[in-house]
Order: structure tokens, then sequence, then C-alpha cells
């Protein structure tokens, strides 16, 4: 079986497992958790350890900044 989250195109994905960064990233962009864009337990592209109520911090390239940050929160 092939493991989507290594191939070259998706971008790292890691869980913030530290309630403190949350709090950090919650209060920066002045939202609450459920106010964050989704992403679905199912998705290939998640870590194994990632569970429902989770915020993913995704790390993609970009051609304006050398790379974007995003956040998502995780859904069923």
């Amino acid at each position: 079986m092939v493991d989507v989250s290594q191939h070259k195109l998706v971008p790292e994905h890691t869980v913030l497992d530290d309630p403190d960064r949350v709090d950090e990233v919650l209060a920066e962009y002045n939202v609450s958790k459920t106010n964050l864009p989704k992403i679905k337990l199912s998705d290939p592209a998640l870590p194994d350890e990632a569970e429902r109520g989770d915020v993913i911090e995704i790390v993609r390239d970009s051609r304006t900044t050398d790379q974007a940050t995003v956040y998502r929160l995780v859904v069923e």
C-alpha cells in the first residue's frame, strides 16, 4: 500500500500536542478551535497519532513567502 503522506507534493502535517502552543495559535488569529478550517480524520495525509479535536499545523511551500503555515481542526 502507498503511504501518500510521504509523497513529495504532500505538505508536512504535524499534530500540535502542546496546549499552550494551540492557545497561542488561537489567540494569534483571534478564533476558537471550532472556527478553524476542518480536516477529516480519514484524510490520508494526517499523522497516525492524530485524533478528533486535535489541531494540525500544515507547512506548505509558497511562491510569495518561502513557506506558509496553516492550521486545521481534525473532525470525523
